[in-house]
């Protein structure tokens, strides 16, 4: 069944294309019958080699996978390009060499299809994530961004209508994670395999540091984290008991860090709905935490499901069908930005 949110007059079909980093993917949504079909396809294998990712390699990853995609999301969606309203693609920010294959992609296909094109903030996309669900938070709320390159504390008024509250100042959350599982010897991916590792560790055998928690003001700082855990284990083996016990301490040093500044912001917008996106959105103890903490004073905290969390074409789905029923559309030209202020974007009309 179609979220509430979707639901038009006319109803209409967006085929969507999502190449910002490591991930290639497409999907189908339909405004009245909701996602039809989605497929990703991700390249840890390809960049695990290297501990991280190649953006060149990406790039040339995504040439050869996007357009098979894009032939299985349709079949699965049972759908073909006369079904389709229109083409929705990440346009930034990204790797710009990753997001210029999809973009070209998708602004060919529209081209090609007679189709309108539009370009979707990847932000945006993980933002509207949650609406996905059977049961989409109401707007307007509170959104928690946390990912791999993103740390944010957003009110959402309505789609289309962002305030950025507060950023980290440095590293991200999910940066926070990967570094402290490089530094202690986790296969690529490192935030996963660190969170693995935390369920093993010893809940007081580490303290870290919780920054910027007695100042004022909803920014975040993780940068000083990868430095407490090198003095931490400096001149130590690296057992398998330690490793578990930092990575035990530094999830708690995060989610600690996270849960604070969303209860500030909900406490100082007057909000009580919560949302969690992006890929450190699907840590489990980040879950539990924020849900006791959100519910005690009387909020309620959406999540998108785990396939959700990370980079997909769905989500990017849902910000395109909803600037295409604006009737906001892309010229011929194609853009790619590695970098856009998420509150610069238009607004979309109720």
């Amino acid at each position: 069944m179609p979220a509430g949110w979707l639901c038009t007059l006319r109803a209409v079909r967006i085929l969507s294309i999502e190449s910002s980093c490591d991930e290639s993917a497409a999907a189908v949504l339909d405004s009245d019958r909701g996602l039809l079909a989605h497929v990703v396809f991700s390249q840890i294998e390809l960049h695990r080699i290297y501990g991280g990712v190649v953006p060149e390699l990406a790039s040339r990853d995504h040439v050869q996978r996007l357009l098979p995609l894009v032939r299985d999301v349709l079949v699965q969606a049972g759908t073909d390009r006369d079904g389709l309203d229109g083409v929705a693609y990440t346009a930034g920010p990204g790797l710009v060499g990753a997001l210029l294959t999809g973009a070209a992609l998708a602004r060919s296909l529209a081209f090609a299809w007679n189709l309108p094109a539009v370009g979707v903030h990847h932000l945006e996309g993980h933002l509207l994530a949650p609406l996905l669900e059977p049961h989409p938070p109401p707007f307007p709320h509170l959104a928690l961004l946390v990912s791999g390159g993103h740390t944010m504390l957003i009110e959402v008024r309505a789609i289309g209508a962002y305030r950025l509250l507060g950023q980290t100042r440095d590293d991200a959350a999910g940066e926070a994670f990967d570094k402290t599982a490089k530094l202690l010897g986790l296969p690529y991916p490192g935030g996963p395999a660190l969170s693995r590792l935390a369920a093993q560790g010893r809940e007081d055998a580490f303290h870290f540091p919780r920054p910027m928690l007695d100042r004022p003001g909803l920014e975040f700082s993780f940068s000083g984290l990868k430095t407490a855990v090198l003095h931490a284990v400096r001149g130590r083996e690296l057992t398998d008991e330690l490793r578990a016990d930092v990575a035990r301490g530094v999830e708690a040093a995060i989610v600690d860090a996270l849960c604070a500044k969303a209860l500030r912001a909900l406490e100082q917008t007057g909000l009580e709905i919560l949302t969690v996106s992006g890929g450190v959105g699907a840590n489990r103890r980040l879950r539990e935490e924020l849900v006791r903490a959100v519910s005690r004073r009387g909020g309620s905290v959406y999540f998108p499901r785990l396939e959700f969390c990370t980079d997909n074409a769905a989500m990017i789905a849902v910000a395109g069908l909803a600037r295409l029923q604006a009737g906001q559309h892309e010229p011929l030209s194609i853009r790619a930005h590695a970098r856009w202020a998420l509150d610069g974007l238009p607004p979309v009309a109720a």
